[in-house]
């Protein structure tokens, strides 16, 4: 027996260190799935290398030489990343019109070899006609990059007529081995990825759930980091989102599929956020904005003095958050047992009042946003892996179960729109201009490169090329160059040390080139100067294995790689230009429009209108979002010198993402309003609507330059409206009092948005309701010619944010302050609104910025705003 105990205890331990292993190697797993969403980054690394080693494979099987194996390897690389379709058939016939493209652009290379002008005529004519079918899609776009690249491809390895009959054979083997690796080593399909997609919006969930417990617990000198920590994951969590919505309509076999994840995932990122808002007001000692949670360095309250009778509350709050960490973590296929179950009902408990421990008002509410956040958590597993074992559920999950089933009767897909046309035409089509810049930037990298090398001189025009792809102002090409080129000198420095070690060994430098070609493919999307890096080093091994390199090639590339991004920008800036201002004014129109579309469209639902697709048009102003914060990277760029203009394009980008979090609360809420039976229209919100509106219509106009008369109207409160139409108080935790608090919220964020960009802002005064009197033109003054530092400014010489905290306290109503110090930022004031923050900056540098944002920083002074009427919680 004794020896059977021994045994047993010997298998106990064996099963505890496997069961760790396999803990430690899903948490790995995890962690990576979340760092790379739907591992497309992973998928088009290992499809892109598996097609070269193929490719390689077969050639040295056939004995050629090292000249046609780099030939098939480049050719094999570009028509595996080249191909961009989602749907298995549209990749198959892209890629079986790609061998065509390839083989005309490989003879005309070839036969043009010898004939100078005449081939440089081509090349330029190639690259206007390779940007130009761009305007037709993905198979436009793969078919002009793979005759671009496979030209390029001729001129790197010196082809010529008599070659031409191996070279066939070499692209012919190399998209036979792509197709192979594509579509049956490493396939790729819609609903691989979508699936992929949805584990990892699980594990970044997880992610910022494991950040907000950090939070709940964070001492002062911690609370930035964790803020940031936060902020970042939260991000990630809504990339996945999108991400996840830009791959339904293939990835779901019909429309009410993808509606119904949709709306669930959806409803589990707004949850996730809300908890974190919560948990940050909870630790506070008085309530914080919301744009906090996404703008850098803003100032926080000051962490509260916790009461000893809440500690038994914050205990309670602690060991929750981990249950709903350990809801989120486990998978479907593991939920057995009853443990989970019990968990769960706990946790949709606190949605009822009853079941609420005993704390102050904040920390209920974090209780509250717990079990919405355990019923969304509910939702998405219902939603993704079908239907659960129901006989553990209390009546809270049960209730929560039914409210699901009239959801899910009620979502029906979206009816598919047909794209709008594009409503520009000739030079003023984008991919017309864009085509017309490219020719001319190559026509001068050609010229400038023939004077650095009559041998190497492509270098200059493929720069000039990859400087304008994905790029669409002047802006963001100048910071594409600056990155190519710091790439490009971190890789010849690489590629040095890398030839030297590499020597006369063969494989081992083609084994360092799949390797390079591996990272420049699974870095792309996270850092161009990286992927550029990995570039230039596989260049120098290339060199290597044709017998080509030296220390001056190398340095030769650099001088070739400034010259073509040199080209690149002065087409950019002289051949019909698209300045960052024009580009950044039609974005920030565009979210404003879309973001009054939500509102309104919310606030109409709200109030007893027809039911429309209100995540859908949520999701259009993300998506327009994105666009707005891409295209403001040339103006918070770290190279940028207008430092105090970056500070100001941050704040207004955190400002819009916040109006935007609460519009799509907005949206999530207005849609239950058709069948829920805890949820009521209420006619008295369009008032509260319109006024939104109607102040983004002003402010539309003014970035638009269509009109600058008119004044944003900032009067009372909007529950103190409802009030004043007789609503009674408002009870804390209910439905009405969160849309109310959203409303309020962009209500302030509207106004505030009108401040930085020089809208005049009006308020009421007099009685509440529609008898006051009229607007009341908020005064400005000009600013004293010494520099008088305004009341709310930081010292001089502190820290501008973490000082802006402290001193940022404001006037009383009425009073007139001073202007700022230029190229400070007066964040806002604890416990204030958003619309009450001053953003400045000095009349320094105003040239090659938005003309939104130069009005967001004017010289003359901003006023203190009253504080609101009514705060809503």
């Amino acid at each position: 027996m004794l020896g059977h105990s021994g045994s047993w205890q010997k298998w106990g331990v064996y099963g505890s260190v496997l069961a760790a292993i396999r803990r430690t190697g899903t948490h790995s797993w995890d962690r990576f799935a979340a760092s790379d969403p739907g591992l497309l980054r992973l998928m088009a690394g290992l499809r892109t290398v598996g097609a070269i080693v193929l490719t390689l494979v077969v050639l040295a099987l056939l004995h050629t030489d090292v000249t046609l194996m780099v030939a098939g390897a480049m050719t094999a690389m570009v028509s595996t990343f080249a191909i961009k379709e989602k749907e298995v058939r549209g990749q198959a016939v892209t890629l079986a019109l790609g061998l065509p493209v390839a083989l005309a652009a490989m003879s005309l290379g070839a036969l043009l070899h010898t004939l100078v002008v005449a081939g440089d005529l081509f090349f330029v004519l190639l690259i206007f006609g390779a940007v130009y079918c761009r305007r037709f899609g993905d198979r436009g776009t793969a078919l002009g990059l793979i005759g671009f690249q496979v030209y390029f491809v001729s001129l790197f390895v010196q082809a010529t007529g008599p070659s031409l009959p191996d070279l066939y054979l070499t692209l012919g083997i190399a998209f036979a081995c792509s197709a192979v690796v594509r579509f049956a080593v490493v396939p790729e399909t819609p609903t691989r990825t979508l699936r992929r997609l949805r584990e990892a919006f699980r594990a970044r969930l997880a992610q910022l759930l494991a950040t907000q417990m950090e939070l709940l617990d964070a001492g002062p000198d911690d609370l930035d980091k964790v803020l940031d920590d936060l902020r970042r994951h939260t991000a990630r969590l809504h990339e996945a989102a999108l991400m996840i919505q830009g791959h339904l309509e293939e990835g779901t076999r019909d429309a009410a599929t993808a509606g119904l994840v949709q709306r669930r995932v959806a409803d589990a990122e707004i949850a996730a956020e809300r908890l974190g808002m919560l948990i940050l007001n909870a630790r506070s000692a008085e309530r914080a904005d919301t744009i906090t949670m996404h703008l850098p360095h803003a100032p926080v309250p000051a962490t509260a003095t916790r009461l000893g009778t809440e500690d038994d509350a914050i205990v309670t709050l602690h060991r929750d958050l981990n249950a709903l960490l350990l809801l989120i973590a486990r998978r479907a296929p593991d939920d057995r047992g009853t443990a989970l179950a019990l968990v769960r009902n706990r946790l949709l408990g606190y949605r009822e009042e009853d079941d609420l421990p005993r704390a102050s008002a904040a920390v209920q509410d974090v209780f509250r946003g717990l079990g919405e956040a355990a019923r969304a958590v509910l939702g998405l597993r219902l939603a993704l892996d079908g239907p659960q074992d129901e006989s553990d559920d209390s009546p809270a999950t049960t209730r929560s179960r039914e409210e699901f089933d009239a959801e899910d009767l009620s979502i029906v897909g979206a009816e598919e729109t047909e794209e709008p046309e594009e409503d520009r035409t000739g030079l003023a089509r984008p991919t017309t201009r864009a085509a017309f810049q490219v020719a001319v930037g190559s026509t001068l990298a050609i010229i400038g490169g023939e004077f650095l090398s009559s041998q190497r001189w492509y270098w200059a025009v493929l720069t000039c090329w990859v400087v304008f792809l994905n790029t669409a102002s002047t802006g963001e090409i100048l910071v594409k160059g600056y990155r190519r080129l710091v790439g490009t000198v971190l890789g010849v420095v690489a590629g040095v040390a890398l030839a030297g070690l590499v020597g006369n060994h063969t494989w081992a430098a083609f084994a360092l080139v799949l390797l390079c070609i591996f990272g420049m493919w699974f870095t792309a999307p996270l850092s161009y100067a990286l992927m550029s890096f990995f570039v230039t080093t596989m260049l120098g091994l290339l060199y290597t294995l044709l017998d080509t390199y030296s220390l001056s090639v190398l340095v030769l590339r650099i001088e070739e790689t400034a010259l073509g991004a040199a080209c690149g920008i002065i087409a950019a800036v002289l051949v019909l230009p698209v300045h960052t201002d024009r580009r950044t004014d039609e974005l920030l129109g565009t979210v404003l429009v879309r973001l009054q579309d939500v509102v309104s469209a919310a606030v109409e639902q709200l109030s007893g209108g027809p039911a429309v697709d209100l995540l859908g048009k949520a999701r259009d102003l993300d998506t327009a979002l994105d666009e707005l914060r891409a295209s403001t990277q040339p103006l918070t760029h770290p190279i940028t010198p207008l430092r105090g203009r970056r500070r100001t394009v941050r704040y207004l980008v955190a400002l819009l993402e916040t109006c935007a979090y609460h519009a799509r609360s907005l949206a999530a809420t207005a849609e239950l309003v058709p069948y829920s039976k805890t949820i009521a229209a209420d006619p008295r919100l369009a008032r509260a609507g319109r006024r939104i509106g109607q102040n983004i219509d002003l402010l539309v106009a003014r970035v638009l330059e269509e009109s600058t008369e008119g004044e944003v109207d900032s009067g009372f409160s909007i529950a103190a409206m409802l009030e004043a139409a007789g609503s009674g108080a408002l009870q804390s935790g209910t439905v009405t009092f969160r849309v109310l608090r959203h409303l309020q919220r962009l209500d302030e964020g509207v106004v505030g948005l009108a401040r930085p960009l020089d809208v005049p802002v009006a308020v009421r005064r007099g009685e509440r309701g529609s008898d006051s009197p009229g607007p009341v033109p908020v005064t400005r003054r000009r600013p004293r010619r010494r520099a008088a530092r305004a009341p709310h400014a930081p010292p001089r010489g502190s820290n501008r944010p973490a000082a802006a905290a402290h001193h940022a306290r404001g006037p009383r109503p009425g009073r007139r302050t001073g202007s700022p110090p230029a190229g400070s930022w007066a964040g806002p004031p604890p416990g204030r609104a958003p619309d009450c923050a001053a953003v400045t900056s000095g009349p320094a540098g105003r040239a090659g910025t938005s003309a939104a944002v130069r009005r967001a920083t004017p010289e003359r002074s901003r006023p203190r705003c009253p504080p609101p009427a009514h705060r809503s919680r």
